[in-house]
């Protein structure tokens, strides 16, 4: 289930654009309204409803207290989409109950995980009230689908109760989501699809979420007993998605959202020995900063990681988007180019020089000791190298751009150097691999 994401702990509902306080507080309106709307006056549930309401419930807050050490872990390092796993309990609620047992699980659901998780990794109510708000609308909708469709599958041979099954996940999915990114949107918190939507991975995890609460409400239904089978693989889900999660984070470097150096020579290992297999042109490009210790001893290190920042989001703006963009440490870094047309080095040097001018017109807005200030004038020295065919390896490449970047550097900075074929170590001349010579 999307959420929107952590801001500055204590920020509230007040620091949102108007806008988005605006679809905020109708959505949490809408959300009550739509559940007194759809309640039945002067009726009691019926026993059995309020049993399995209860069931849902404890077996939700037994979920949350074997995976809170995961869930707050995987909070904390998430940034603008969060994909939990409550809603298998959530969407089987709304499947076996009427909506305002439906409801009362929800609520149940979300205010022990805002004690257990969301709380203690500083999440802010309001964020909370409003991903509760957006997950009994989306509950609610799935309920009408089921509802329509005659209710659960009554057997192996009901088929419109399974198709009913299948349109609930896709009315649960389409509600929170919609709701969840226009809030995203609107906040200004993120802009690119995967910030708004999520991955497709994400998404996959979610769909298969509601598909085990699809099984458990089955179950509750059928043989309740059987209920107790789903917390096992829940829990492992669990597992399994932290790993992911943590490894992306161990892939990204924290200053620059870029690919960290190891991420982006394994992901380049791949791409050069592509290009020499298929065909297609691939290149390399080191760019250093040019007097950035300068910056941060005039204007501290956090306005230096500003500038990190700054020039990392530029490079990605200028690059294509199968190129594939890393920081290789300190102020340098490193672009791989795969596919790349042509044979002869002005394509390089054309790319090289767009981002050398990209980086030459920025200018930085930082937040100094002095104030707010702009950091402009900033250059950088590009040093770049074509993957020959013959066998040469990354490393071998790499060395080639390195040292057409120190050409850059002594010669006078702020400028491109692209290695020429013969200054790229080759196997051919016997360097890096005993390869003999083919006759």
């Amino acid at each position: 289930m999307t959420v929107v994401a952590p801001s500055v702990p204590g920020s509230g509902l007040s620091t949102l654009p108007l806008p988005a306080v605006v679809v905020v507080l109708l959505v949490e309106v809408g959300a009550v309204a739509a559940v007194v709307a759809t309640a039945p006056f002067l009726a009691w549930p019926r026993p059995t409803d309020v049993v399995l309401a209860a069931v849902v419930a404890g077996l939700s807050v037994v979920h949350t207290e074997l995976a809170t050490g995961i869930e707050r872990i995987r909070r904390r390092s998430s940034e603008t989409s969060y994909f939990d796993l409550s809603s298998v309990w959530t969407f089987a609620a709304a499947l076996l109950l009427p909506p305002v047992l439906a409801t009362a699980v929800v609520l149940v659901v979300y205010a022990h995980l805002w004690q257990r998780v969301w709380r203690p990794a500083r999440v802010p109510l309001y964020r909370h009230v409003y991903t509760t708000a957006t997950v009994m609308l989306a509950a609610l909708a799935a309920h009408l689908v089921v509802q329509w469709a005659g209710g659960l599958p009554s057997g192996a041979t009901d088929v419109t109760g399974v198709l009913g099954v299948a349109g609930a996940v896709v009315a649960y999915v389409v509600v929170n989501t919609v709701l969840v990114a226009g809030a995203i949107s609107l906040s200004g918190v993120g802009s690119s699809p995967s910030e708004l939507f999520g991955r497709w991975d994400d998404n996959a995890l979610e769909v298969s979420t509601l598909c085990m609460g699809a099984l458990a409400a089955v179950a509750l239904g059928a043989a309740p007993g059987l209920i107790a089978l789903a917390l096992p693989p829940i829990l492992v889900l669990h597992r399994a998605v932290l790993v992911r999660q943590l490894e992306e984070v161990a892939y990204t470097d924290g200053k620059t959202g870029l690919l960290t150096a190891a991420a982006w020579q394994a992901q380049a290992a791949r791409a050069v020995r592509r290009a020499q297999r298929t065909g297609p042109g691939a290149a390399v490009m080191i760019l250093d900063l040019d007097h950035f210790k300068a910056v941060n001893d005039r204007h501290g290190h956090l306005a230096g990681d500003d500038v990190l920042a700054a020039v990392a989001a530029e490079l990605q703006a200028g690059v294509r988007a199968n190129d594939v963009v890393g920081r290789f440490g300190g102020e340098e870094f490193v672009v791989l180019m795969p596919d790349l047309p042509g044979a002869g080095r002005d394509e390089l040097h054309l790319v090289a020089e767009r981002l050398r001018l990209r980086i030459a017109a920025l200018q930085v807005p930082v937040d100094t000791a002095d104030g707010l200030l702009t950091i402009s004038g900033l250059s950088v020295s590009i040093g770049g190298a074509r993957v020959p065919a013959d066998a040469s390896t990354l490393d071998q490449v790499l060395k080639a751009a390195d040292t057409a970047l120190y050409a850059a550097k002594r010669g006078g900075r702020n400028r491109v150097r692209i290695a020429g074929p013969a200054e790229i170590p080759s196997p051919r001349r016997g360097e890096a691999t005993e390869v003999p010579t083919a006759s």
